[in-house]
């Protein structure tokens, strides 16, 4: 009886904690939702066009790295600083509206991403402080709202008929009201953490470390994947639909955009639930190894029915993040106590440093050779990713079950 109610209490407070996750992400593809209509706005290129993705990308890297050089995380609250990160995103998300000029709009993308940065981490230290046991499948919950919360901007827009305008105004109040429910429904859980501050002297042992290495290489060839794929497979999907006739493309992307990012939700969800039961290598390996597929050949299709290409992309989208949390959990598992917050800082920050180029060059390849050698550019994360999970999986695990799992069936080939 003690045990199910303590079970109830931890998925109510997840259920708190991954609402407000959903709605104070949707301000990090805010303006990627409305970029056609921003493009018009500010008369800019598709190169020009990245960069305000691009933007956010940097600005969630220098206020993760702030938020730990100075030691934030620990002089306020988790859910606190999860609602300071959701209003300061909030206010920068709605500087879109009165920015007179492209460089201002830049600035105002950097600042959501900083604000961005004080709410993803807490709110994953939160939530772990809930869990001990099923963490993986927890911290996939809430990678899976972060997904869903990133699908969101395009489906508000297309949805509703929005202006651009409106997309941002709903997604600035949404996101608000994300870091009040974080902040005054949800509570602390049972096993809070100790100090966990970023030492610059520890950085090393990121690197030092053969396990912690290879999750890190792991995590680099997830995170080179996953933000170019959901930044661009919108404007891969209009362009596919483009002279057509099948109605409104812009709408229609938008629409797909969300299908093909909020499969992800599921996926985080399954990712995590396979990590606890057959191990953290495994389940971001093979997740890995799926989605890579994917991107090998999905950009050649534009000239495939797009209902099909659709389906492809919503697989594509269900794996691309299924990984995601099981290399945080990784590192939480094995680096000592007083390591954890400057292991976790040096491979998130890294990793969205990483994401920079992809972003960036997903576009150039495209106006140069076409989307299907874009996207092939996006493959080498996966490949180099799936190839750590495997080495990784081989020093865990030397002696493999007499009976392989299911799991094993499809990853030995790697592993």
């Amino acid at each position: 009886m003690m045990a199910g109610a303590v079970r109830s209490d931890q998925n109510r407070q997840l259920g708190y904690l991954a609402v407000a996750m959903v709605l104070a992400m949707t301000t990090w593809f805010a303006a990627a939702a409305v970029l056609a209509q921003l493009r018009v706005e500010f008369q800019l290129t598709r190169t020009e066009g990245s960069w305000l993705t691009i933007a956010v990308q940097l600005g969630f890297v220098v206020g993760a790295l702030a938020s730990a050089v100075f030691n934030i995380a620990d002089l306020v609250a988790p859910r606190r600083l999860v609602l300071m990160g959701a209003i300061l995103a909030a206010i920068a998300n709605l500087s879109l509206l009165v920015a007179p000029d492209y460089t201002t709009a830049l600035a105002g993308r950097a600042v959501t991403g900083a604000g961005l940065a004080l709410v993803y981490p807490p709110a994953l230290k939160a939530t772990a402080t809930w869990f001990r046991d099923r963490r993986g499948f927890a911290l996939g919950v809430m990678v899976g709202a972060l997904t869903l919360g990133s699908a969101l901007p395009p489906l508000i827009t297309a949805a509703g008929g929005f202006s651009w305008q409106s997309t941002i105004i709903v997604t600035s109040v949404a996101t608000v009201v994300g870091g009040l429910i974080a902040e005054y429904v949800a509570a602390d859980g049972p096993y809070p953490f100790g100090r966990a501050s970023f030492e610059a002297k520890r950085v090393l042992i990121v690197f030092r470390n053969r396990e912690l290495r290879l999750a890190t290489l792991g995590y680099f060839g997830h995170m080179w994947e996953l933000y170019a794929m959901w930044s661009w497979f919108g404007i891969f999907y209009r362009d596919l639909l483009a002279g057509r006739g099948n109605g409104d493309p812009d709408s229609i992307a938008a629409l797909a955009t969300f299908a093909v990012i909020g499969a992800g939700a599921a996926g985080s969800w399954i990712g995590g639930v396979v990590s606890d039961r057959f191990g953290r290598e495994t389940a971001a390996g093979s997740a890995m190894a799926l989605s890579g597929s994917l991107a090998l050949f999905i950009g050649f299709l534009t000239d495939a029915p797009p209902l099909l290409v659709l389906l492809l992309g919503m697989f594509w989208g269900f794996w691309v993040v299924a990984d995601s949390a099981q290399f945080s959990t990784i590192v939480s598992e094995t680096a000592d106590d007083e390591s954890v917050g400057t292991a976790l800082t040096t491979q998130l920050a890294a990793g969205f440093v990483l994401t920079i180029f992809t972003i960036f060059l997903v576009p150039v390849i495209e106006d140069a050779h076409g989307w299907g050698w874009a996207f092939l550019t996006l493959a080498p994360g996966p490949i180099v990713g799936t190839y750590a999970m495997a080495r990784l999986w081989r020093i865990r695990r030397p002696d493999p079950p007499a009976r392989p799992i299911a799991a094993d069936v499809f990853v030995s080939p790697f592993f």
